[in-house]
């Protein structure tokens, strides 16, 4: 019998043995891969379809996104109200997201009515038809959104550091402007939706409470497409690094405070660093326990918040810091960022504060796999990087192993100043 009077003993999160529950593989006739977990305890499901048509694949700005977020805005059978009254209707949703190599349709419904849903997102896949008028829609509120954000220090500094590690014509640097906007017409992005949506490749994540006839059902509606297997891997495309290091630009001459970011270009998930530098990250700036946040916020008060952290990339990644503060001590700030990476480069990580992240960062994972679309994400993060299951169990070693002199090491090689753009928009 439980005794409620005695308090259950506190295990770190370090000792717990994490497993990631399998998925369930199979393909439907036309090649395209399916990857299910079936668990959780309500009615729910979601599936997630993943297109290689990010702006990776685009030949003008702008067409990728604007092909992705028209799917549901009318086919040959539906208007863009019917579609989105009868998502309604049952109770379901259908988001678009469009990336840098990927882009994606995100069904979430109630299982038991997964037969009648899925003709509706196999309509908008087939029977697209981009009507001129909700293009000219989509257009103009683009416009809008980007007059207002360019007002944005922040919005302007996230732009301007991804162009400066990676060059303003990568994928991973390149962002539109007005004129590119207004240069989006309806063949443009039929002949995209074309290449890449009626004879692309296409992959298949789904979790929840699954239909036992769940196969069947996604067999009906998008086996018998054009569309074939990823092969998860795409073509590298050569970045170009900014040869000056510091950029002070001036976007709003009443500004208050600015947008500070300070990056260096970094390898992939497959560099043997990567699973260490993400402990020391953490330690760094990672979390509202570290380093930067503990001095620059908490002491300071120099800001509200401010984090480091690493590109989520298929290709070269990032390392970024990033704050926002106020006008007059920005460079007080930017001096702070660069003490601490000289203290974490001189000093061990004494054993106290190691185990904190350790802790901190198993408790995320844990996070992580609780629930099915939890676990599906998981599993969709690594198969899309074209990693494997061991993948995790190594990232989840070096997070409990790791030691203060592998953290020092990497520190003294990585967190040099030299090594960092300096950018700050006012």
């Amino acid at each position: 019998m439980l005794n409620r009077i005695q308090a259950p003993p506190i295990v770190d999160a370090t000792e717990f043995n994490l497993k990631l529950k399998s998925y369930e593989y199979f393909e439907l006739d036309n090649g395209i891969p399916v990857y299910a977990i079936d668990a959780g305890a309500q009615d729910v499901l979601q599936v997630e379809m993943v297109f290689y048509a990010g702006n990776f694949f685009e030949k003008n700005k702008g067409i990728a996104a604007t092909t992705n977020f028209l799917l549901k805005n009318g086919t040959t059978t539906r208007t863009a109200f019917q579609l989105n009254e009868t998502f309604d209707y049952y109770g379901a949703s259908c988001s678009r997201a469009c990336y840098n190599e990927t882009a994606t349709l995100n069904l979430h419904t109630l299982s038991k009515h997964t037969d009648k849903i899925l003709p509706l997102v196999n309509d908008m896949l087939t029977n697209a038809i981009f009507p001129e008028e909700e293009l000219a829609i989509y257009k103009q509120n683009c416009k809008q959104r980007l007059t207002v954000n360019l007002q944005k220090a922040e919005f302007v500094a996230g732009r301007k550091i991804d162009s400066i590690i990676y060059g303003e014509e990568h994928p991973y640097g390149r962002y539109s402007n007005a004129n590119d906007l207004d240069a989006i017409n309806i063949d443009a992005v039929k002949e995209f939706y074309k290449q890449h949506y009626l004879q692309g490749t296409c992959a298949i994540f789904i979790a929840g409470k699954l239909p036992s006839n769940i196969q069947t059902l996604l067999n009906d509606n998008f086996g018998k497409l054009q569309l074939s297997k990823p092969t998860f891997i795409t073509t590298p495309i050569k970045t170009t690094h900014a040869i000056e290091k510091k950029y002070r630009i001036q976007n709003d001459e009443n500004a208050v405070q600015g947008a500070i970011r300070i990056a260096q270009p970094f390898p992939n998930r497959f560099h043997e660093d990567f699973k260490k530098v993400i402990v020391l990250n953490t330690v760094y700036g990672g979390f509202f326990g570290s380093r930067l946040m503990s001095n620059i916020r908490e002491e300071k008060g120099y800001t509200y918040g401010i984090y480091s952290y690493l590109q989520n990339h298929l290709q070269e990644s990032a390392w970024l810091i990033s704050t926002e503060a106020g006008k007059d001590v920005c460079d007080a700030t930017i001096e702070e960022i660069y003490k601490e990476m000289k203290i974490i480069r001189e000093e061990l990580i004494d054993e106290e504060e190691l185990s904190l992240v350790r802790n901190y960062m198993i408790g995320g994972i844990l996070g992580d796999l609780d629930g099915p679309f939890q676990i599906i994400a998981k599993w969709k993060n690594i198969i899309l990087n074209n990693l494997d299951e061991q993948y995790f169990y190594d990232s989840v070693e070096a997070i409990k192993k790791t030691s203060a002199e592998e953290l020092q090491a990497l520190a003294q090689k990585y967190l040099q100043p030299e090594k960092f753009y300096e950018l700050v928009v006012y």
